[in-house]
């Protein structure tokens, strides 16, 4: 008797495998979330956790939310997503961990040549996610043998994009790293993954594009169907993502969040079709919503100041990014626009003459100009 209550214990706890998925904040699976963590100074007038706060949304969150806990946290979306990576059942698992700027214990080659680009692939047999992120030293190899924070990530703001995606989507989107060239400082791709995936072990490898186009754009369809269209370049493109490439394709006006600390900043851009606007101040929605300067944002995206399309990615506007591979992955879904829309609060106007600033697409783009 003892041994049938078991089996129907074990019929009734039986369910189909699933593909793997990114983890919201609510610990359920999602399509996608992005979280937006806070600068240490974003004026949110709590200093508990400080810079260790964010902003989460996903495909139900009806735009921003104050994120569950600090980002640090493993019950949090980004933490709980990437959970599997740390677990000793991962042998049926494949990944890839890359930064420009990995973990400081990570034996991985010299960076300066490697594309500016941050993320993490990890998958099963039936899909998994890519996580599209702006922070350096992020996240720990596997051998650290848990999920965490790095030190160096709590000062300024970072953005991170999650999207599960069905197994045969990785074969694009391992095209589309032949492109960024990451570095990759670890990884675990072996067996069928090896066999099915192979442009995932040429990236492995340190391969990258060899000819022309040095561009590559592909649609990706999420696991619930959701489409998000891969912008990657490698570092022979010689053009900066945004003016150079994306604003034209995606035939809109561009407003642009990206770090602007670095040497050789690009200025905001106005001289073609379409103009290419420097955010320089970003605030969340509320009377109490945290409001701070592109200086102290890490974080890497850009919308079309009147929709439908909202890219996240990893790459800056910098004359050295212009020579380096990267790129963003672009929807038009309405919740995204609307909610990275909702943050731009003001931009750098472009340079040239009046009557080439009077050229836009209903945004006004003289001194000083507020949202």
């Amino acid at each position: 008797m003892a041994a049938l209550s078991s089996l129907l214990l074990a019929a009734l706890l039986w369910a189909p495998a699933e593909a793997l998925s990114c983890y919201g904040d609510s610990g359920q699976p999602v399509d996608w979330f992005v979280v937006y963590k806070l600068p240490a100074h974003s004026g949110s007038g709590d200093s508990s956790g400080k810079g260790l706060k964010y902003k989460y949304m996903d495909q139900s969150s009806e735009g921003w939310r104050d994120g569950v806990g600090y980002i640090n946290s493993s019950e949090g979306a980004v933490g709980r997503s990437l959970l599997p990576l740390y677990r000793d059942n991962s042998s049926q698992l494949a990944f890839l961990l890359y930064n420009d700027q990995p973990p400081k214990s990570s034996s991985a080659p010299d960076s300066s040549s490697r594309g500016h680009t941050k993320g993490v692939l990890l998958l099963d047999q039936e899909g998994g996610f890519w996580l599209i992120h702006s922070v350096p030293r992020f996240p720990p190899p596997v051998s650290s043998g848990a999920y965490s924070w790095p030190p160096n990530a709590h000062t300024y703001g970072q953005t991170l994009l999650c999207v599960s995606f069905p197994f045969a989507q990785f074969l694009k989107i391992g095209r589309q790293l032949t492109y960024t060239y990451p570095l990759v400082y670890d990884y675990k791709l072996e067996g069928i993954f090896a066999q099915k995936l192979p442009d995932l072990q040429e990236v492995i490898k340190g391969h990258h594009a060899l000819h022309e186009p040095w561009n590559s754009s592909v649609i990706l369809t999420s696991q619930a169907g959701a489409t998000f269209q891969s912008f990657a370049k490698f570092g022979k493109y010689g053009d900066d993502l945004y003016s150079g490439w994306l604003a034209a394709v995606l035939d809109t006006n561009l407003q642009v969040q990206f770090w602007p600390n670095s040497p050789g900043t690009l200025h905001s851009n106005c001289s073609g079709t379409h103009q290419i606007l420097n955010v320089n101040q970003i605030g969340f929605p509320g009377p109490s919503g945290p409001t701070f300067n592109a200086t102290e944002d890490h974080s890497k995206w850009c919308v079309a100041p009147q929709g439908p399309w909202a890219c996240v990615g990893d790459m800056n506007r910098n004359k050295g990014e212009m020579h380096r591979g990267g790129g963003t992955l672009c929807t038009q879904m309405p919740s995204l626009w609307k909610a990275l829309q909702s943050l731009v609060k003001a931009w750098e106007p472009c340079k040239e003459p009046r009557e080439q600033k009077t050229k836009t697409a209903g945004i006004a783009v003289h001194g000083g100009a507020h949202l």
